[in-house]
């Protein structure tokens, strides 16, 4: 057992991470994965369904993750970052677009968590968000509206500078992002904006 399995075997008391079984557990290392040896921030302990599930998302079962439901909390960075980039690619799920909402990554960890790291995605990796001032958005950030909009099927209109606080990016549209307004979850198209300052109106 090398030194960093053992030390994530003491963080994480010899369970998952994300679903807290104690069997076939073994060192996910997050992507990307650097060049030198693995890192202990970079790296979670995870058992092998959990696993064969992250590297081969088609043999995904939905229901085994909602353990994410109590994983997304834990203060572990590496944890948090998983856990959202799984809840991401269960986002058809009405209960995983719900957890997304309650989540917040700051914008450092919200960087890391949009790296996918699978190599041709590098370049869908550099999508940047901007309001319709040209500012550039983050996971996180308060905006408010600058026209009224009109959301289909929903019978509503998000009207002009109503604000929609705590935005989720949508990571592979530049164009759109994701927000409540009025208690409504809806996309919003990046060019209808205005970034607003941390604490401001």
């Amino acid at each position: 057992m090398s030194i960093i399995e053992k030390k994530l075997h003491t963080r994480s008391n010899s369970t998952c991470e994300l679903c807290t079984s104690a069997e076939s557990l073994k060192v996910y290392n997050i992507p990307p994965v650097p060049e030198k040896e693995e890192e202990l921030d970079k790296s979670i302990l995870v058992c092998n369904t959990c696993h064969s599930q992250i590297e081969d998302p088609e043999v995904m079962d939905s229901n085994h993750w909602r353990c994410l439901n109590d994983s997304m909390w834990s203060e572990t960075p590496a944890v948090q970052v998983v856990a959202w980039r799984m809840l991401h690619r269960l986002k058809k799920f009405g209960w995983s677009q719900d957890l997304l909402d309650m989540m917040y990554l700051d914008e450092e960890m919200a960087e890391w968590a949009n790296k996918m790291g699978d190599g041709d995605e590098e370049d869908e990796d550099k999508i940047i968000h901007k309001d319709a001032n040209g500012n550039i958005l983050s996971n996180g950030d308060s905006v408010v509206l600058i026209k009224d909009l009109v959301v289909k099927g929903a019978n509503f209109t998000a009207k002009r500078g109503a604000p929609v606080h705590r935005i989720s990016l949508v990571w592979d549209n530049a164009e759109q992002i994701e927000g409540r307004v009025d208690g409504l979850h809806i996309v919003i198209l990046t060019q209808y904006v205005k970034k607003t300052k941390e604490g401001g109106q």
